[in-house]
């Protein structure tokens, strides 16, 4: 960490006692943990430019959300652009995400009740007030059709044309918006103290189609009827169909 970052972010946290880069974060980012005398922080920085967008988008949804007590999310704390990287200070959560918790299970009722938990989670986010700062008015499924032909174009997805065509031509009948995640996977909820609590890589909520979340939470469980069982004991409220379920799992995602 070069001074003059450093010094930026003591503005924001205070003297900084402690850096600890963290593991298994992805490819989109370096993740660290700072401790300060009084609080522990995390600092979320990228450098390629489309992760940069995403983390500048992540940033400005957690300040929407600081102080809202109906979304769990880690508290905002601060935003450092530089020329090369953009960082994000949030507030550092103990937990572990839904994978790794699911791995760490002893037994297929710790996995059912953690997948239960994540489904109550979900469900609670999708029945939450629409918050207005969220909403971007516009149709939602046309604004991601439009931001995938965007990344076709400049060869930033894995997602085809030929994909898009078909995606264009089928889209499902429209349903009542709520807030989503909008990259609702396992990977991106943390457990603490043995249920899924926090949606943590919120880069992407906003008003939109509550089935997109719902089907990249399910995917990995697609063809486990027992995880699925689990997953609809907490969310009640839809059920996808196969046919919706592959076109936002198998369909939209590919191109995010």
């Amino acid at each position: 960490m070069n001074n003059e970052l450093r010094n930026k972010l003591e503005t924001l946290i205070g003297q900084i006692t402690d850096i600890h880069q963290l593991k298994n974060q992805g490819c989109t980012s370096k993740v660290r943990k700072i401790t300060t005398c009084s609080a522990s922080y995390l600092l979320k920085s990228s450098y390629d430019d489309r992760y940069r967008e995403w983390l500048r988008n992540e940033a400005m949804v957690l300040q929407k959300l600081k102080g809202n007590q109906k979304i769990p999310v880690p508290q905002y704390v601060g935003f450092v652009e530089e020329q090369e990287a953009s960082h994000l200070v949030m507030s550092f959560e103990e937990g572990i995400t839904l994978t790794t918790a699911l791995e760490q299970a002893g037994n297929e009722a710790e996995r059912t009740a953690l997948m239960t938990s994540f489904g109550k989670l979900l469900q609670r986010l999708h029945e939450t007030d629409v918050i207005d700062s969220l909403n971007e008015r516009e149709d939602w499924l046309d604004r991601q059709l439009a931001t995938a032909e965007k990344y076709v174009v400049q060869g930033k997805t894995e997602g085809s044309m030929e994909l898009l065509q078909i995606l264009k031509s089928r889209k499902p009948l429209p349903v009542k918006q709520t807030i989503i995640h909008g990259d609702c996977t396992p990977d991106n909820v943390l457990v603490i103290g043995g249920e899924v609590r926090l949606f943590i890589d919120v880069a992407a909520m906003t008003v939109g189609d509550p089935r997109y979340d719902e089907s990249l939470a399910i995917g990995r469980w697609i063809e486990k009827p027992e995880g699925l069982a689990a997953f609809y004991e907490g969310y009640k409220r839809y059920r996808v169909s196969k046919e919706e379920y592959t076109y936002f799992d198998e369909g939209l995602y590919e191109f995010f």
